[in-house]
C-alpha cells in the first residue's frame, strides 16, 4: 500500500489515528489473554472432575465384578436338587478357583462340613474360616478385610436359601496384593491415582502396596469430614499433600456403590500438572501480547514489509493446518483402537464366565446343544482375537458373528430373549460397518433392560440399502452398573474417521433405536 500526504496536518492526523488504533488493539489483546487464562483454568478443573467420575466408576465396576458369584450361587440353588447340590457347588467352586485373584473359597450346606476348594489351605487358615463361619451363621452378606500372613484379603461371605429350605453359606477371599497387581495392568495410562478404604479407615486398595491394611487416617491427610457429603454434592474436593507422590494434589472423595460394603474412594490429581497447564497458557498469552505489540508498531512504520511477512506467515499457517489435519486423523484412529481394546477387555472375562456356566448346565441335559454351543463359542473368540486392520468389516461377516452370539445368549436366557433379522437389500451385505458394531448394540440392550418369559426383550435387526437399524423394546432395569460408554464412543470414533454423520442411538417412544450407517469403501 502507498500513502501520500498533502500537508503536515494530514500526517499528524494519520499518526494520531494510528497510535490510537495500536493502543486499542494492545488493550484488547491484554484482556483477551487474561480471559483465555481464566477459561483454561476452569477447563482444567472441569476435566479433573470428569476424570474423577470416570475413575471411580471403573474402580466400582471392577470391585462389583468380584461380587457376581452370589448371583451364580442363587441360580444354582434354583436348578439343583438335594442329590446333585453338593456336586454342583463343587464344580462352581472349582471354576471360581481358576480366578487368579481368589485366594481361598469354601462353602457349607446347612450346618454340615465346610468344603474347601484349595487343598493347600493351611490348617490355621481353615480354623480361622470355620470360626468365622460359625460366628456369622445368621449374617446374610459380609464384606470385610482380614489379614492372611504378610498379605491382606477381602473376604466376601453370604448366605442363600434354596426353594426346599436348604441353607448354603459361601465365602471366598480376594488377595488384595494380587488385586493391586491387576489394577496396575489395566490402569497404566492415567495421570491420577486412587485408593479405597472402609468406614473404619482401613486401606483396601492403594498403588503403594505397603499402605494396604493400614489406617488411612494415619498415613494420609484424610479427615473424617471428607466422608460426610451434602445434598448438593455426593463428593468432597480439596487440595492436600499426597502421602504417595509427596506433592500437592487435588483430591476427590466419594462413597462407592458396592453391595454390602460401606467403602470410600479417593482419586488424586497432581496439582502441579493442572497449574503447569495454566502457567503455560499465561506464558503463551504474554508472548501473544508482546509479539502483537511489536508487530503492530512494525506494521505501522513498515507497511510494505509487513504485507510480505503476512503472506509468508499465511503459507506457514496453511502448512501447519494441513499437518494438524493429518495428525488429527491419526489420533482419531488411535483413539478408536484404544476404545476397541478396552471394549474387548470388558467383554472377554465376563462373557466367558457366563458362557462357561451355561455350557456346564447344558452338558448334563442337552449334549447336541452343548456341542453346538461350544463350537459357536470357539468361533466367537476366534473372531474377537483377530480384529480387522482398519476397524471395519463386511456386513455379511458381522451377521455371521452376531448369529452365533445370539445363539449363545438365547441358549442362556431361552424365551426371555427374542431376536429377528430381516434383510431388505441383499446388496448391502457387501458393504462394511465398524467391527463388533452389532454385538455392542445387542449387548447394551441385554445389559440395560429386563427380560422375562412373560415380558421378553425383543430385538429386531433390519438390513437396508445404506444402513442397519436395530430396535429393542424399552423395559429398563431398576439397578444397573454405571455405563462406561466405551462401545458407543468407539462406534462414534469409527464413523467420524469415515466422515459418517448419520450414526444415531436414541430412545423413541417405548423403543431404543440404533442406526448404523453402512460404509462403502469402494465408492
Amino acid at each position: 500500500m502507498k500513502f501520500s500526504f498533502s500537508n503536515t496536518t494530514s500526517r499528524r492526523a494519520f499518526l494520531i489515528y494510528g497510535t490510537i488504533s495500536i493502543l486499542v488493539t494492545v488493550i484488547s489483546v491484554y484482556f483477551i489473554s487474561n480471559l483465555i487464562t481464566d477459561l483454561t483454568n476452569k477447563t482444567n478443573e472441569l476435566s479433573a472432575s470428569r476424570n474423577f467420575v470416570k475413575k471411580q466408576e471403573i474402580m466400582t465396576m471392577e470391585f462389583s465384578k468380584l461380587l457376581e458369584h452370589e448371583m451364580q450361587i442363587k441360580h444354582l440353588l434354583k436348578i439343583s436338587s438335594s442329590k446333585n447340590l453338593l456336586s454342583n457347588l463343587e464344580i462352581l467352586s472349582s471354576i471360581q478357583a481358576t480366578d487368579s485373584l481368589v485366594a481361598n473359597n469354601w462353602f457349607q450346606i446347612n450346618d454340615g462340613q465346610i468344603h474347601f476348594e484349595n487343598d493347600t489351605t493351611s490348617a490355621a487358615l481353615k480354623k480361622d474360616i470355620r470360626d468365622f463361619t460359625a460366628t456369622n451363621k445368621a449374617a446374610q452378606h459380609i464384606n470385610t478385610i482380614v489379614p492372611q500372613g504378610r498379605d491382606w484379603a477381602w473376604r466376601i461371605y453370604f448366605k442363600s436359601i434354596s426353594p426346599d429350605g436348604t441353607i448354603v453359606r459361601y465365602g471366598y477371599d480376594v488377595n488384595l496384593r494380587l488385586l493391586h497387581d491387576y489394577f496396575s495392568i489395566i490402569d497404566v495410562t492415567t495421570s491420577n491415582y486412587a485408593f479405597i478404604f472402609d468406614e473404619k479407615g482401613k486401606c483396601i486398595y492403594h498403588p503403594e502396596t505397603s499402605f494396604i491394611g493400614k489406617n488411612v487416617y494415619d498415613i494420609a491427610s484424610i479427615q473424617s469430614s471428607d466422608t460426610i457429603f451434602t445434598k448438593k454434592s455426593d463428593y468432597v474436593k480439596r487440595t492436600t499433600l499426597s502421602e504417595y507422590l509427596k506433592l500437592d494434589v487435588i483430591r476427590f472423595t466419594k462413597k462407592m456403590d458396592i453391595k454390602g460394603a460401606k467403602w470410600f474412594i479417593c482419586v488424586s490429581f497432581p496439582k502441579d500438572v493442572i497449574d503447569e497447564d495454566v502457567t503455560s497458557i499465561k506464558k503463551y498469552a504474554t508472548s501473544i501480547y508482546s509479539i502483537t505489540t511489536i508487530m503492530l508498531l512494525f506494521i505501522f512504520y513498515l507497511f510494505t514489509y509487513a504485507n510480505r511477512r503476512a503472506y509468508k506467515e499465511k503459507e506457514i499457517v496453511i502448512k501447519e493446518k494441513n499437518t494438524l489435519l493429518v495428525e488429527n486423523e491419526k489420533i482419531i484412529k488411535e483413539k478408536a483402537l484404544i476404545q476397541l481394546q478396552q471394549l474387548k477387555e470388558q467383554i472377554n472375562p465376563h462373557f466367558l464366565f457366563n458362557s462357561l456356566n451355561s455350557l456346564y448346565m447344558l452338558i448334563g441335559s442337552d449334549v447336541k446343544t452343548a456341542q453346538k454351543f461350544t463350537l459357536n463359542l470357539s468361533r466367537i473368540y476366534r473372531y474377537l482375537i483377530d480384529p480387522p486392520e482398519k476397524n471395519i468389516v463386511l456386513l455379511k461377516e458381522e451377521l455371521l458373528f452376531i448369529e452365533k452370539y445370539i445363539f449363545l445368549q438365547q441358549t442362556r436366557f431361552k424365551e426371555e430373549l427374542l431376536f429377528s433379522i430381516e434383510v431388505e437389500d441383499e446388496a448391502a451385505l457387501t458393504k462394511s460397518l465398524p467391527y463388533l458394531a452389532l454385538q455392542i448394540v445387542v449387548e447394551n440392550a441385554i445389559k440395560h433392560n429386563m427380560a422375562t418369559d412373560e415380558i421378553p426383550l425383543r430385538t429386531k435387526i433390519v438390513i437396508k440399502a445404506d444402513k442397519v437399524i436395530i430396535t429393542n423394546n424399552l423395559q429398563k432395569k431398576q439397578h444397573v452398573e454405571p455405563s462406561t460408554q466405551f462401545g458407543l464412543n468407539y462406534l462414534q470414533s469409527i464413523y467420524n474417521h469415515y466422515a459418517k454423520s448419520d450414526f444415531e442411538a436414541s430412545e423413541k417412544e417405548d423403543n431404543f433405536v440404533c442406526i448404523l450407517p453402512l460404509i462403502d469403501i469402494h465408492s
